[in-house]
């Protein structure tokens, strides 16, 4: 075999060089027409502190008549995040603090047995999400009619995630990959209503009193976005009063144990959402749990509106793509697709952690050519992918260097403000909740990307010290030294 390597790269000393990848490392970043944020629901919501105590004493008393919370473990509040739970004692790690029954939830089932679900045979044809939006705006127009009244009127009219922005606001992430994410969220969110609107809203009148907008249905995605666990997700989507109160903190590292369903009654047939506290809590102090440790600040800011300030939580997505006029397009896409990728690949990067460990095969795959190009050889099908992962020619790993470098610096050119505008901006007192948002998240992004970039700079510096494919093979066949001098025989 190593006789083969040798003779294919002699066979092709004129193969033509692939185009250069196609990075995209950031999308088109044109904010979408701005909404009349003043029409979203719930109509019924708070406009006054005064108002604000009067719905959640309703609230606190609907809970009471469902028999939830009646454990003197905890109470809905006014904090600083607007509402959340706080202990009525000290309570210990592991206490259950809130059983909410599913006859309260607003899911599938919930969906089902409305009006709703009988206007849209069961409601099964639509995506669960878009279910149970439909319920949440519907049950809203019913006003103090819906059997959720006092549930719905302490919902906030929008929360600070990026979908709620204005244009001017969006303005403060120009460039950011957030920017782009939230464009293409809220164009998804635009053509389910202009779907639902056509088959559901304007055929059923009597459920819709009143004109439906997209405020209000994206106001619905919002509140499911930012309220509805994270493995309550897909078909199980269901949101929990009372339970939904809780809030998000950095200090709580753990998020697998704050919750579960069980079941409860004779035979455990009736299923109960119970509310954990991940850690101790001192009476009074608001209960905390981990909302997901995987998220980045992006996403943070797209679901919930809000970020930390944590390294872990600074990323950015590469997305490397093959061009279809590579002369060896088919036999890079084979290969690819034999380890697990295809045409186009996405790889997430953390601030200050190592690359993915496929980026840098797949960037050299991308790149072959020249006298490279042996190893695309039908031959090597199941041995290419291993020799990807080092180093293959001082070519190759100079073309995936200057490739990543220039989208760096491509990337980089496409903010408004440099890391260091952002770090003097945020020290400010009293900064708007979403201009920190959005300093946090280019900040990071543009942290992300240098260090991206600083990668493939060493890299560049350490070229001339590399080991390449030929000297490994040399090596192997007992050609070359362990410290690269030739070896002779004596005939």
């Amino acid at each position: 075999m190593a006789h083969h390597h040798l003779l294919s790269l002699q066979r092709l000393p004129n193969s033509p060089r692939p185009p250069p990848p196609r990075l995209r490392l950031r999308l088109p970043t044109k904010p979408s027409r701005p909404h009349n944020h003043n029409r979203l629901l719930p109509r019924a919501a708070a406009a006054s502190t005064a108002a604000t105590v009067s719905a959640l004493e309703d609230f606190r008393r609907w809970l009471a008549s469902h028999s939830v919370g009646d454990g003197g473990k905890a109470f809905p509040a006014a904090v600083p995040e607007g509402l959340g739970l706080v202990a009525a004692r000290d309570l210990p790690r592991g206490e259950v603090v809130a059983e909410v029954p599913k006859k309260l939830w607003m899911d599938a089932d919930a969906v089902a047995a409305s009006d709703i679900g009988r206007a849209c045979g069961g409601g099964g044809g639509l995506r669960p999400w878009v279910a149970v939006a439909l319920l949440l705006i519907s049950e809203v127009a019913r006003g103090a009619d819906s059997p959720w009244a006092p549930y719905l009127a302490i919902l906030p009219r929008q929360t600070d995630s990026t979908i709620f922005w204005s244009e001017e606001e969006l303005l403060e992430i120009q460039g950011t990959q957030l920017l782009s994410t939230t464009m293409g969220v809220k164009e998804y969110v635009q053509s389910e209503f202009d779907s639902v609107q056509a088959e559901i809203i304007s055929t059923n009148k009597d459920l819709f009193p009143g004109s439906i907008t997209f405020d209000d249905f994206l106001w619905a995605f919002g509140i499911l976005r930012s309220r509805v666990f994270p493995e309550l997700r897909g078909d199980k989507l269901a949101l929990v009063p009372f339970a939904d109160l809780v809030n998000h903190s950095p200090d709580v590292t753990s998020e697998g144990s704050s919750w579960e369903i069980k079941g409860k009654g004779l035979f455990g047939r009736e299923l109960m959402f119970s509310l954990r506290t991940p850690v101790d809590v001192k009476s009074g102090q608001q209960i905390y749990i981990q909302y997901d440790l995987d998220k980045s600040n992006a996403e943070l800011a797209l679901d919930y509106g809000f970020v930390e300030s944590n390294p872990s939580r600074d990323s950015y997505t590469v997305t490397l793509e093959m061009s279809e006029s590579d002369p060896f397009y088919g036999d890079k896409l084979d290969i690819a697709e034999l380890n697990g990728l295809g045409e186009t690949a996405y790889f997430d990067i953390i601030l200050d952690e190592p690359l993915p460990p496929q980026m840098l095969p797949y960037l050299r795959l991308l790149c072959i050519g020249g006298t490279d190009a042996f190893l695309l050889e039908a031959l090597f099908r199941n041995s290419v992918w291993g020799h990807l992962e080092l180093p293959l020619s001082p070519d190759n790993e100079e073309s995936i260097c200057q490739v990543m470098r220039d989208a760096c610096k491509s990337a980089l050119a496409a903010y408004h403000t440099t890391i260091e505008e952002d770090e003097e901006l945020s020290e400010r007192e009293n900064l708007r909740p979403r201009l920190t948002i959005a300093i946090g998240v280019r900040a990071g992004e543009k942290k992300v990307l240098q260090h991206i970039d600083n990668i493939f700079k060493q890299r560049e510096e350490e070229l001339d010290g590399l080991e390449y494919y030929q000297e490994r093979r040399l090596k192997d066949l007992g050609l070359v030294g362990d410290n690269g001098e030739i070896i002779f025989w004596e005939s």
